[in-house]
């Protein structure tokens, strides 16, 4: 018997070449030429590398599959690093990444999407007028940095228009660490807090955070936006997040383009209290699956605020932070 177009006693049943015939290998190439870089800014597929202080373009190796790079990786890198005009390099490999900043496209979509990697620092760059300050968007930035393990950075702009005090105010028990800035004013104090670290920058339009770049990086040219008289709200600027190198090798900011929302689907409670270690030791004795919000029974939380042996503002405070995971920014 036989089955199939040709029968065993066809010459075309022992002639006819085998398809897929070369056996296949897992084995990876070692890529022993590869070279270190970092990545700055992803455009369309292209990748913009620093390769020892050069400018390097490349694309991704096909083994590392689509938005597999983002900026701030350390990547591995092989083919023409020269720089020169035309040139096109190749990512074979990211290393292991220290941090990671992740947002959901909104809070029902379970899919994470990493905005950056390797940074250490969030700042959070917020109005205190022209546009009116989002406390909600602030305390959602501030999930994403706990989540993290990024230490976060408040940066108040346009204190010439508005006293930051109030502001400040809600963010005090947190121990949350602050700078001021106004228009034309000294920026020592925001360039101490950013030495020799890794910083991104994010914030809504229209809060001067573009502005902010241009005179930390005089050579940065990002473009700047203007508040709508209207509508209170800016005009997006920047379009792809781009690293950039403070002056003098003094550390990195990472100017990201301007945010409306910050979806948190991906951060879960047990996570974020791992970042207030105070008031996570009085959860310990929590039932399993508390999230340790205001309407949780049996709380660890509300058993100590009973006692008196947790600070009632910090508590409160977490638990906003625990509330801003979803619902609206303002």
């Amino acid at each position: 018997m036989s089955s199939g177009r040709y029968s065993d006693q066809d010459v075309e049943h022992y002639d006819r070449p085998r398809r897929h015939t070369r056996p296949r290998t897992k084995e990876r190439p070692a890529h022993a030429d590869a070279v270190e870089a970092v990545v700055v800014t992803v455009d369309r597929g292209r990748y913009t590398l620093l390769v020892e202080g050069r400018t390097v373009t490349a694309m991704t190796a096909r083994s590392l599959g689509r938005k597999a790079v983002v900026v701030g990786d350390r990547v591995r890198v092989v083919g023409d690093v020269s720089g020169a005009p035309g040139t096109l390099a190749r990512v074979v490999e990211v290393t292991e990444r220290r941090t990671v900043l992740r947002r959901t496209a909104d809070d029902d979509d379970p899919v994470e999407r990493i905005i950056v990697s390797n940074a250490e620092q969030l700042v959070i760059v917020t109005a205190l007028a022209d546009p009116e300050p989002q406390p909600r968007l602030i305390d959602r930035a501030l999930v994403a940095a706990y989540d993290a393990g990024m230490q976060p950075l408040l940066c108040l702009t346009k204190a010439d228009l508005a006293d930051p005090e109030t502001l400040l105010s809600t963010y005090r028990s947190l121990g949350v660490p602050w700078v001021v800035t106004e228009r034309g004013g000294d920026l020592a104090e925001v360039r101490a807090q950013l030495a020799g670290r890794t910083s991104v920058l994010v914030g809504s339009s229209g809060v001067g955070k573009s502005t902010l770049v241009n005179a930390l990086v005089p050579d940065a040219d990002r473009s700047v936006g203007h508040v709508n008289v209207v509508t209170g709200r800016g005009r997006h600027t920047s379009t792809s997040a781009y690293m950039l190198a403070l002056p003098g090798g003094d550390g990195w900011i990472i100017d990201t383009p301007g945010i409306r929302s910050f979806g948190l689907a991906h951060v879960q409670p047990e996570h974020l209290i791992e970042a207030f270690p105070d008031l996570d030791e009085l959860t310990e004795e929590c039932p399993r699956g508390c999230t340790h919000g205001e309407d949780e029974p049996e709380c660890g939380l509300d058993e100590a605020l009973a006692a008196g042996t947790a600070d009632p503002d910090r508590v409160s405070s977490f638990r906003r932070l625990l509330a801003a995971r979803s619902g609206p920014l303002h």
